[in-house]
């Protein structure tokens, strides 16, 4: 058997332990999985597999694209925590071979592997991969991008301009405009460093604008069709260029956020890597590569930060295109200290698995309605209501199969009425206290200790249920 396939086969054994292993344990959480879970619940009852929809509203927070993976691992493993997870831990292997595969080839067979190793072994890596968000799939498409362009560039092969504007109109249906003008923006930097921006002037690259405006237009079109000027004001204004002009957590927007995200998320690698390039600096003064390799990788990196850096608000997540090219230049530094390196390597991937069943699955209930839901459903019936007072926990929705609706001040009502700002990301129905049905029986989800503000409140006789973490519920028949 050759070395190729020993790696690859030994990458996806690690992966499988890694990335498959457990996830039927981890719950979806509140707020962020669930909104995408609970959307591709509601597009596979309703059949409508094209208009992102959640309580029963159409959606525009995200295209199309992982709602479809959603709506596919639904229908082959069901309605469940294993299938929710099911394609980010399919599209982390599908980094983690393309970094092994790309390092390999512009580098060396164990860079490669060095490569792939590092990266499945890093904090950021290992959460994303397992988390019901659309990033390990964006990351896939705007890397193949990336890694497309440059070798059709440096190989002169048309084919992989082709592949790379196929790559780029699938990031573009998977979060929106990002998904091209990121890729687009290091490859104009590194052909102005090469000076050589004329490569952007042939037939190859006009054919794969083509090809992208094909791919996008898939979903775009027929969306502005169907929907207009809501889609447009909606998913262009409030989900895209709000999230660059406007901080949607305003306490995150400081200079050293993603200098965090970056050791935390590298980690362990990180905190041996840093101080390592630091000491090495100060012995020598580092200067700016010549090599188009490096030159390329570098762009690639360090736009990414500067591009997220300077957006409005700030996320865990979005830097996460860089992890191909940091890798990579870690990885020439480990190559050095192979010892370090895979005795780290040992000690994380036992790390990890530790962390999954008694770190991040017992974290991840704590985030989650699940249990909630399990007192829930059996107080519902077909002519019971479900209300929520205080929170907006979309999984209690995914787990009971019943769409909820936020009891709410006029205060607030008028707040989303008005759809200004990030007020139009939340679509859950809101009820004025005061309208609260007295025709039907209801179920009442409420924060800890509010049976003083449920009685007094509303009407009728109450009846506690249970409890689970941070709720509590309560049941009222009918009154008339």
């Amino acid at each position: 058997m050759s070395v190729e396939k020993k790696t690859v086969i030994g990458l996806t054994l690690a992966w499988l332990v890694l990335y498959m292993f457990g996830n039927n344990m981890l719950v979806i959480t509140d707020p962020v999985e669930s909104n995408y879970a609970e959307t591709a619940r509601e597009m596979l009852l309703s059949g409508d597999y094209f208009s992102p929809r959640i309580y029963d509203k159409y959606w525009y927070d995200k295209p199309i694209m992982f709602y479809v993976e959603l709506i596919v691992a639904f229908k082959m493993f069901g309605l469940t925590e294993f299938a929710a997870r099911f394609f980010p831990a399919i599209m982390s292997w599908a980094c983690i071979m393309l970094t092994y595969w790309f390092g390999r080839r512009i580098y060396d067979q164990r860079t490669g592997m060095f490569a792939g190793i590092l990266s499945m072994l890093s904090l950021e890596f290992w959460y994303l991969g397992h988390a019901v968000i659309t990033d390990t799939t964006l990351l896939l498409t705007e890397s193949l991008t990336l890694i497309g362009f440059y070798l059709g560039y440096t190989e002169h092969k048309p084919r992989w301009y082709y592949a790379a504007f196929a790559a780029a109109g699938v990031a573009v249906l998977t979060k929106g405009p990002i998904g091209l003008c990121l890729p687009g923006l290091i490859i104009m930097l590194f052909l102005i460093w090469q000076r050589d921006f004329k490569a952007l002037f042939n037939r190859h690259i006009a054919g794969g604008f083509v090809l992208f405006f094909g791919v996008i237009s898939l979903w775009y079109l027929p969306m502005y069709l169907m929907h207009g000027s809501d889609f447009i004001k909606l998913f262009f204004g409030v989900h895209n260029v709000l999230r660059a002009t406007v901080s949607e957590h305003p306490q995150d927007n400081v200079w050293f956020y993603y200098i965090l995200i970056f050791l935390a998320g590298f980690f362990p690698w990180s905190f041996v890597f840093v101080p390592a390039k630091l000491r090495s600096w100060f012995r020598k003064r580092p200067s700016l590569p010549q090599m188009p390799r490096e030159r390329f990788l570098l762009l690639w990196a360090v736009t990414v930060y500067v591009v997220f850096q300077s957006f409005a608000t700030k996320y865990v997540s979005y830097t996460f295109p860089y992890m191909i090219p940091v890798t990579l230049f870690m990885v020439a530094w480990f190559r050095q200290h192979e010892k370090l390196f895979f005795r780290m390597a040992a000690v994380m991937g036992v790390a990890y698995v530790f962390m999954l069943f008694f770190v991040a699955a017992p974290i991840m209930r704590e985030h989650s309605a699940r249990d909630v839901a399990q007192i829930v459903k059996p107080c519902l019936t077909e002519d019971t209501q479900l209300y929520l007072l205080d929170s907006e926990p979309a999984s209690l929705a995914f787990y009971t199969g019943k769409l909820p609706m936020r009891l709410a001040s006029q205060a607030l009502i008028d707040k989303r009425t008005a759809g200004k700002g990030w007020t139009a990301k939340h679509v859950m129905p809101l009820l004025h206290y005061d309208n609260l049905p007295q025709d039907k029986p209801v179920v009442l989800v409420t924060g800890q200790d509010k049976r003083a503000t449920v009685e007094s409140t509303f009407p009728g006789e109450w009846q506690f249920v249970g409890e689970s973490g941070e709720y509590e519920v309560y049941t009222r028949p009918a009154l008339k």
